[in-house]
């Protein structure tokens, strides 16, 4: 399984490096689009849709996906910081700010083909758009963002298996501790505090580390929820795409519900004149 989940990792980290630095705009939205489509595909696995919802939803996630890529692309040509599609960030952070907590405290199941679709459509599309705006924005932004998660994930993982004791949410997943969220968070603040004395004269620096605390925060909603709905689907995994590492959704669950939040923020709070 290590052996695996390396090779992976040595794969498919340079080829998104690539991607992201290199790639044209039409081409990046391409992939980008790609990838969601298959995550719609893992959705509905974990929603434990029919063949025929499965395949309705995929095409409205194809189709709609596509779209929303299109409009957000002629909308930046006005300005990488476009609040035109602003809608569907507000919407993404409503849903795991609003929804998720009680979901997961109460930790009931959604059986309604038609609501897990449009949940399905709110986790999956303003990623997507959130991936593509950031990266019209800045290519390094992005990557400091994702590095975030990334960070967190792996300071929640030893800080835990260290000194873990108390369980963040036992019926859900039982691996997760307070202590590991706290080193989270710990991890992240020195990460916020390098990354905002590297942009000292930029008015960004002023708000990026309660920015990565709460992006932090929102990666562990997602986390949860994902795993959540996997426990009630009664899988170890969303998909097999990434051998060892599962599916698209196990990879980008924490970016779900951190990433539309970070460019929502920016939107709201930064958008220099470009």
């Amino acid at each position: 399984m290590l052996k695996a989940r390396v090779l992976t990792v040595i794969v498919i980290l340079p080829s998104f490096l690539s991607a992201l630095f290199l790639l044209q705009d039409i081409f990046w939205a391409i992939v980008l689009l790609a990838l969601t489509v298959v995550g719609s595909r893992e959705w509905s696995r974990l929603a434990g849709f029919s063949v025929k919802n499965t395949i309705i939803f995929m095409l409205l996630t194809t189709l709609i996906g596509g779209e929303l890529l299109f409009q957000m692309s002629e909308s930046i040509k006005a300005g990488v910081y476009s609040s035109d599609l602003i809608w569907a960030y507000i919407l993404s952070v409503v849903f795991w700010v609003i929804g998720v907590p009680p979901y997961l405290k109460q930790a009931y199941t959604i059986k309604n083909p038609l609501i897990l679709m449009l949940i399905g459509l709110i986790l999956l599309l303003p990623t997507c758009l959130a991936l593509y705006q950031l990266r019209a924005i800045s290519p390094l932004l992005l990557l400091g963002f994702m590095a975030t998660i990334w960070i967190s994930d792996t300071a929640a993982y030893f800080t835990g298996k260290t000194f873990g004791r108390r369980k963040l949410a036992c019926q859900i997943s039982p691996n997760k501790t307070w202590e590991g969220v706290v080193g989270a968070l710990l991890a992240v603040l020195i990460y916020g505090i390098i990354w905002a004395f590297w942009l000292i004269e930029d008015p960004l620096a002023a708000m990026l580390i309660p920015l990565l605390l709460l992006m932090t925060v929102l990666g562990i909603l997602g986390d949860l929820y994902e795993s959540l709905m996997k426990r009630q689907a009664g899988v170890k995994d969303s998909g097999s795409i990434l051998p060892g590492h599962g599916g698209i959704l196990d990879r980008i669950d924490s970016l779900m519900s951190s990433l539309p939040f970070a460019i929502l923020a920016l939107l709201i709070f930064y958008s220099p004149v470009s």
